[in-house]
């Protein structure tokens, strides 16, 4: 991994499930992985969910401390379903700000020929109080569209629960409860990608024409079968998007899978 990525590209680091508090939780994985994200330098940070085990506020404090060390300006951080056991939502409005946000980014000057020097980031908390369930809700649609429709250039919608089935998860009973109606009002309103975690295996299914990207577990040994500890870094082309997953396994092991984007260059949005 380069010590700075190359003009021409937008790079995301992905890292989730880091369960401060837990017994498995593995501190110096995680400093290596924010030091890594760190000397990467990318353009957007996003860590979807499961900071804590159990959602009480030292392990929040924990979780914060950690994550103030990136040096990353724009980093989105939304909760999980650990986090909102024991009414954890509290602390994480009191320590990370709301759980449903939009925000706008612009890059003109740095990667103006990706088709994307503005790039919408749409996070959404899919937990539920003292429930491993995620859902969105009914209620929530509206303010999801509100966000996502008329908006020029790349869109991203950071959720913590995810949207299909994960393979090497077992019997998978904790995709979002109403998948098939987010999935609907994603590819409606023509959203590029999707950041995931929740399941601790890393992976990527393109539905339609968005691409939806999970994240394993970033510093924990909380793992399933072989599966490492291990965090991505997503990066959008002007004709692809490529993610690579690097695992703590012993051996630095890395995978790289490419996409073709929604929106190529040239093309109308």
């Amino acid at each position: 991994m380069s010590a700075k990525h190359e003009s021409g590209r937008f790079v995301i680091a992905q890292f989730s499930d880091l369960h401060c508090g837990d017994p498995r939780y593995d501190e110096r994985l995680l400093h290596l992985v924010i030091d890594r994200v760190n000397d990467l330098s990318p353009d957007l940070v996003v860590v979807p969910g499961d900071l804590t085990v159990s959602g009480y506020r030292d392990e929040y404090e924990i979780a914060k401390a950690q994550l103030d060390r990136l040096a990353c300006n724009e980093v989105v951080v939304i909760p999980g379903n650990h986090d909102s056991r024991n009414v954890g939502y509290i602390h994480f409005i009191e320590l990370f700000g709301d759980r449903w946000t939009a925000r706008d980014l612009h890059f003109a000057t740095s990667a103006p020929e990706l088709g994307c020097e503005h790039v919408r980031v749409v996070s959404v908390d899919s937990s539920k109080p003292d429930l491993n369930d995620g859902e969105l809700g009914r209620h929530r649609y509206e303010w999801l569209t509100d966000q996502l429709e008329d908006v020029p250039g790349f869109k991203i919608v950071a959720i913590h629960h995810h949207l299909v089935g994960i393979p090497g998860t077992g019997r998978e009973r904790n995709i979002v409860l109403d998948a098939g109606d987010v999935l609907e009002i994603l590819d409606r309103y023509k959203v590029d990608l999707v950041l995931a975690g929740h399941r601790h295996v890393p992976y990527a299914w393109q539905v339609n024409d968005t691409l939806i990207v999970t994240s394993g577990t970033a510093c924990t040994w909380r793992t399933r079968g072989d599966t490492p500890p291990s965090y991505n870094i997503v990066t959008i082309l002007p004709d692809e998007i490529e993610v690579e997953t690097f695992g703590f396994d012993g051996e630095g092991s890395r995978r790289v899978r490419r996409f073709p984007r929604r929106h190529r260059c040239g093309e109308p949005l």
